[in-house]
């Protein structure tokens, strides 16, 4: 079990490391996808053409979601579903679309972080860049600089009238210091003269859109680390990050100490469950798998590429219309709607361990604790979309699986968070679960090391035992 754990460990550490972004975290898990064989195709094209059975193929959204399906041999329309979804956004803070600095701050904040934990840390820049590489032609490349490049500094205690309450700003306290000489990051660029006309070769080519908004230095960065000249960007998303990676840590190396793990964790789990799921294929299966990694839950899942837009409920009918092609036995009566009723989603979130110095925040028999399997989720409100029946069939895969369960349900009177599972839960059968961790939207989080593979063996015995766990219960 130690190199198990150990290797499902570092393949998670390896992925949240160079994730620092949904952008990246989208390239690096078609990356492993195409590496066991997956193949990419466009929501643009026509898939009844390509479409085969006992193939795996995957599509991408914004270069920020990704959705990757798996068809077994006896695939045919109407054909249930077992889906995964999770999302690969995480509070952050980001670059303004003006960040050039004259009064307020160029930074602003996404989701519900926690802002405190982001002073004194070692941050860079990450995300994407839309360049110019002939006249007619603009591509979108990810971008990180593996180096510290800013830091928000905290307030001397000396200085600090509220001492240790420690509050700040959001607008006027994030903003990071990066250099010595606050006077030069506005100072215009070299390569420009004093109306901000960029010159290259000598010559005008006239003002681009970015370098007015921004400062010459960060513009000057950007264009070095992708090769190109200034006047080429057109446009950006960055987001900071914590340059320090995650590592295995405690006494017994029993603990992860990693950013993003609210829900790069589940991401991973989820495309490693698939990819193994798939290279061990068997002719027995019977439905369907399918991951679904979206991105905006930290902001409530309500975008193109959000849990709320078409994808989940246009993969369904298109596969829906693709088991047509596939299969010369489909019937009349096979339809989306039998497809729909017959699948079932995992909406896969991180949860919150109990913590050793907070222990009154939990209910005392729904504590889940780091280290010791996967947690269902409920609540009553229908934060999380468990009910009796969908539990039961989890209950079912972790048996399978030797992966143990927890329980977690928030106390009365706390607040409850949510997930993509309500959004998704009115057309699919739905639960919740996710694994226990500690400081969750902290630029730091904490899980544990046993964890992961419960999460990935959890998973996977879903994908490949869906179809048959399915018909011990059926509640209509």
């Amino acid at each position: 079990m130690a190199s198990t754990t150990s290797k499902a460990a570092q393949g998670f550490l390896d992925f949240v490391n160079a994730s620092p972004t949904p952008f990246h975290a989208v390239a690096n898990a078609a990356k492993r996808l195409e590496d066991v064989g997956f193949t990419k195709i466009s929501e643009s094209d026509s898939w009844g053409p390509l479409l085969q059975v006992g193939k795996g193929y995957y599509f991408t959204r914004n270069q920020s979601a990704l959705c990757a399906f798996v068809l077994p041999k006896g695939f045919k329309s109407g054909d249930g579903i077992g889906l995964v979804g999770t999302h690969v956004d995480s509070c952050c803070l980001k670059v303004r679309p003006v960040s050039k600095k004259i009064k307020g701050d160029f930074l602003q904040t996404y989701g519900g972080g926690i802002w405190r934990t982001w002073f004194d840390r070692d941050l860079s820049l990450a995300g994407r860049v839309i360049v110019q590489t002939s006249p007619d032609k603009f591509v979108s490349k990810l971008i990180k600089i593996d180096r510290p490049l800013l830091r928000i500094p905290s307030l001397a205690i000396h200085l600090d009238p509220a001492r240790e309450s420690f509050t700040f700003n959001k607008e006027t306290h994030l903003y990071p210091v990066l250099g010595l000489v606050s006077a030069q990051l506005n100072a215009p660029s070299p390569a420009s003269d004093a109306e901000g006309e960029i010159k290259k070769g000598g010559s005008a080519v006239g003002k681009p859109e970015m370098a007015p908004k921004h400062h010459a230095g960060m513009m000057d960065l950007l264009a070095s680390e992708l090769g190109v000249d200034v006047e080429d960007i057109y446009d950006f998303e960055l987001s900071l990050y914590d340059v320090q990676p995650a590592v295995v840590g405690g006494l017994n190396n029993e603990l992860l100490f990693a950013p993003r793990m609210d829900n790069l964790m589940s991401s991973y789990a989820a495309v490693e469950a698939l990819a193994q799921s798939y290279t061990s294929l068997s002719d027995t299966q019977t439905t369907a798998s399918a991951i679904l990694l979206f991105d905006h839950e930290e902001v409530g899942s309500v975008s193109h590429h959000g849990a709320e837009s078409s994808m989940f409920p246009h993969l369904v009918q298109r596969l829906t219309s693709a088991g047509i092609a596939l299969s010369a036995t489909e019937t009349k009566e096979r339809s989306l709607e039998v497809a729909l009723a017959k699948s079932f989603l995992i909406s896969a979130d991180m949860g919150h361990g109990v913590h050793p110095n907070y222990t009154e925040k939990h209910h005392e028999l729904l504590a889940p604790t780091l280290g010791e399997g996967v947690v269902l989720k409920t609540n009553a409100g229908q934060k999380y979309t468990s009910n009796a029946p969908t539990t039961f069939l989890i209950r079912r895969v972790a048996k399978l699986a030797g992966v143990p369960l927890q329980e977690f349900e928030v106390r009365n009177d706390s607040a409850c968070g949510s997930t993509i599972g309500p959004h998704l839960s009115v057309n699919v059968r739905t639960v919740d679960v996710g694994l226990a961790q500690l400081s969750m939207h902290s630029i730091r989080e904490t899980a544990g090391v046993k964890d992961v593979p419960y999460y990935v063996s959890f998973m996977q015995t879903f994908f490949e035992q869906y179809g048959t766990l399915d018909q011990e219960l059926t509640v209509d």
